[in-house]
C-alpha cells in the first residue's frame, strides 16, 4: 500500500467508524464505564451482532435513573438531536410505537477528510428485534460519498443495585475499516462510550432518579 493510500485510509478509519457511532470527537466515558471482553455477545430475542464483521467492541455503565426513563430516552429515537449533539438530523420512517421493523435515518457531519468530500454520513437504521425494557437489535448501513459501514448493534438494559446497567455491542464491516482493525475498533469505542455518557446526562438530568 502507497504512503499517500495509507494516510487517506488512515483518516476515513478516523471519521467513518466514530460517525457510525452516533458521535464526532473524543468523548469521555461515563464514570463506572467498562469494557467488555467477554466472548460472549449481547443479544435480543436471540439474535447478537454480526459474528464474521472484523471490528466488535462492547461496553456498558450503570445509570442512576428508571429504567422506564432510560428506554425512553433511547427509543424516542425523534428527540436524539436533543442529547446528542453530534446527530444533526433524524427522520422516523414509519409511524407508531417503536417496535419491530421500526426504521429511522439520520445524519451526523462528516469532518474535512482527504477520502470523501461529503459533508455528513446518511444512517438508515432497522429495529430487527426488540423487547421492551430489556433490550434493541438494529442493523443498517451509514452510507458517504466513496464510503460505507454496514453496522450489527445490541443494546440491553438490566435493573440493578444503583439503577440500570445498560450494555452496548457493535460491530462494523467495510472495505475502509477493514484495512485497519485496531484503529477502527479503537474509534469505535470512543464513540459507544461517548454515547452512554451522554445518555446517563440526559437521563440523570431529568430529575427522576430514584431516591436512595
Amino acid at each position: 500500500m502507497s504512503v499517500v493510500r495509507s494516510s487517506r485510509a488512515r483518516a476515513a478509519l478516523c471519521t467513518a467508524p466514530l460517525i457510525a457511532a452516533g458521535l464526532l470527537g473524543t468523548a469521555a466515558a461515563p464514570a463506572g464505564a467498562t469494557p467488555s471482553p467477554s466472548a460472549t455477545s449481547l443479544t435480543c430475542r436471540g439474535e447478537g451482532v454480526d459474528p464474521k464483521a472484523p471490528v466488535r467492541y462492547r461496553t456498558e455503565t450503570v445509570i442512576d435513573a428508571p429504567l422506564h426513563a432510560i428506554w425512553k430516552l433511547q427509543t424516542d429515537v425523534e428527540r436524539w438531536p436533543s442529547w446528542q449533539q453530534h446527530v444533526t438530523s433524524m427522520d422516523r420512517l414509519d409511524n407508531g410505537p417503536f417496535r419491530t421493523g421500526t426504521a429511522f435515518r439520520w445524519t451526523t457531519p462528516v469532518p474535512p477528510n482527504p477520502v470523501t468530500p461529503t459533508p455528513s454520513l446518511d444512517i438508515t437504521s432497522t429495529v430487527e428485534q426488540v423487547k421492551r425494557n430489556s433490550c434493541i437489535r438494529w442493523t443498517g448501513p451509514a452510507i458517504g460519498e466513496g464510503l460505507r459501514i454496514d453496522g450489527v448493534h445490541v443494546w440491553t438494559f438490566t435493573k440493578v443495585k444503583g439503577g440500570v446497567r445498560v450494555s452496548t455491542e457493535e460491530t462494523h464491516a467495510g472495505p475502509l475499516v477493514e484495512q485497519n482493525v485496531s484503529f477502527a475498533t479503537e474509534v469505535l469505542r470512543q464513540g459507544l462510550e461517548g454515547w452512554l455518557s451522554d445518555l446517563k446526562t440526559a437521563a440523570e438530568a431529568r430529575g427522576d432518579c430514584p431516591r436512595r
